[in-house]
């Protein structure tokens, strides 16, 4: 395993394997497979490339040879942060192909967050779009690889400007290497980011094991056949559309993706119809936006059977207008990038649909439900959620210090949430343990934008809440101590946009106070802050 990783004991391993949620396959041997199986059906849709699984595998093994040839091999850290674009299918299952391990960034990212990555994993290239959402990403990757002595290419999808393309990496038809040497199933495969509760992004090692079982189990599940078009409308960066079950999901049963490049139904909807897509995937938020643009739309939305909706929790009166609104069947999804996925059933009765998280996907997901001392609750009663199974990791990348805090000793994971276990076994998520802010499905960590604020010499202290929001569930609320030299809120925030911070993390409000509330033992008391926020907006404290 890459050093740096914590293995799963071995007694474990080897249950998992002779349960067969471990089906010892590589996630590189997968493309050759497909188009084995599945040949000329088509795999990708993306604008106008329609891509069969045979010209998949094609393009897929052009461009490791490509990549090959740059020096990128078995065990190199590459940084992907593309939209949804066909080449992130095509680059992803490339470097598997070469044993290399790519690093998972969303486009949100900037230079902050993009170069402690970097710096993090050693990475030894970049692969960026030329522009996305208005945004120069070459510009970005001339600053990262400036202070990363590790990165040796910068890679860039579309106009290249003087950069090394991807176009120019690929290998011409008829030179590509088509046999690849496998790697062990139980390596790393892949590094995802976590939002984390501390001031950077934490790194998540998913192993070809576990990645597959989590994508080919969530597909049984899910339903997922021949017939599936899922229309990947969510950055495709995410967990979530990429592999719980989405693209991988789809990929495993012959079905069709369709790459959207936003959520906004007056794109997602010409593509429903165009496309016959069968199953989507959504946030909260974009769930009202759905459903307020159903109302009056005039594209054909008939071919749709399944809304997948997670990443934070859907009320239950919103969860109940998706049946009528699209006449589509509504699957609520639980999970975290470290592994736990919970989904309702598809045949869930409505109580159960509507009101709670769904049912962990492995009968080994092991489930505790426990107090602030790890002491298991009652049944029924609200705790903080730990899980340990054969997809949720043993312990974060070269983190070894927060490993201690973020796993108990026996190795279960904990996740933060606090939660309810009913007697059928569905979870409902009450709120959040952790320090961290959920902005529309995004997780953000409260000390990240602390650690900014506190950098500027007008802010003596800072804390930052979650504060409730209609549409996003929770927006960033900053409270501050001004210095002896104060700075307006704008100018705050201009500072920290300017430090490379994410354009989503950055506050929606910033507080000014004589001095923050503490606890009995001199902490900053969050708590109060939230209920202060959540008093001044609603007029009801937050509890």
């Amino acid at each position: 395993m890459l050093d740096g990783c914590v293995p799963w004991p071995a007694e474990f391993a080897d249950r998992y394997r002779s349960r067969g949620y471990w089906a010892g396959i590589a996630l590189g041997e997968l493309p050759a497979m497909w188009a084995r199986r599945f040949g000329d059906c088509i795999a990708v849709v993306a604008g106008d490339r329609r891509w069969s699984y045979a010209a998949l595998e094609e393009r897929i093994n052009r461009m490791a040879t490509g990549l090959q040839r740059l020096g990128i091999g078995p065990g190199d850290r590459v940084v992907l942060q593309l939209p949804n674009v066909a080449e992130f299918v095509e680059i992803f299952f490339a470097l598997f192909k070469l044993r290399a391990i790519p690093v998972v960034v969303l486009p949100a990212y900037r230079r902050s967050e993009v170069t402690y990555v970097c710096q993090h994993t050693e990475a030894v290239a970049y692969i960026v779009p030329d522009r996305h959402a208005g945004f120069d990403f070459p510009t970005l990757a001339s600053e990262v690889q400036s202070s990363v002595p590790s990165l040796k290419h910068v890679i860039v999808v579309g106009e290249s400007k003087g950069r090394l393309s991807a176009d120019e990496v690929r290998a011409e038809p008829g030179e590509a290497e088509t046999r690849w040497q496998v790697a062990d199933p139980g390596d790393v495969a892949v590094l995802h980011l976590s939002g984390g509760t501390t001031g950077t992004p934490k790194l998540i090692p998913r192993t070809h094991d576990d990645y597959l079982y989590g994508a080919r189990a969530g597909a049984e599940l899910c339903g997922f056949t021949h017939s599936t078009v899922y229309l990947c409308s969510l950055p495709v960066a995410h967990q979530f559309s990429l592999s719980a079950p989405g693209v991988l999901g789809t990929f495993l049963n012959g079905g069709r993706v369709v790459l959207s490049p936003n959520s906004a139904p007056d794109t997602t909807f010409p593509l429903i119809e165009q496309e016959r897509a069968t199953v989507a995937a959504l946030v909260p938020p974009l769930v009202e936006a759905w459903l307020s643009a159903a109302a009056q739309a005039s594209a054909d939305l008939s071919s749709l059977e399944v809304l997948q909706v997670g990443g934070a929790k859907l009320k239950p009166d919103l969860a109940q207008r998706v049946r009528p609104g699209l006449d589509a069947r509504l699957q609520q999804v639980f999970g975290m990038t470290e592994g736990l996925l919970n989904f309702t059933r598809l045949d869930d009765p409505d109580d159960l649909l509507f009101t709670t998280q769904g049912q962990p996907l492995s009968p080994d997901d092991e489930i505790r439900v426990v107090d602030d001392d790890d002491h298991d609750v009652l049944p029924g009663e609200p705790g903080n959620l730990l899980v340990r199974g054969p997809n949720t990791i043993r312990g974060y990348y070269r983190a070894p210090n927060h490993n201690k805090a973020a796993f108990t000793p026996e190795g279960f994971y904990r996740t933060g949430d606090v939660v309810q276990q009913i007697p059928t076994g569905h979870l409902v998520v009450v709120g959040r343990a952790k320090d961290q802010i959920n902005r529309g499905g995004e997780k953000i960590a409260a000390e990240e934008i602390e650690y900014h604020l506190l950098a500027h010499p007008g802010v003596a202290e800072a804390a930052v809440v979650a504060m409730p929001d209609a549409f996003l569930g929770e927006r960033v609320c900053a409270y501050i101590v001004p210095s002896d030299c104060p700075a307006a809120p704008g100018q705050l925030v201009n500072f920290v946009r300017s430090r490379g911070l994410a354009e989503y993390k950055l506050p929606d409000r910033i507080e000014s106070i004589d001095a923050l509330p503490r606890t009995a033992v001199g902490k900053i008391s969050k708590q109060k802050l939230r209920d202060r926020i959540t008093l001044a907006l609603t007029g009801y404290g937050a509890n």
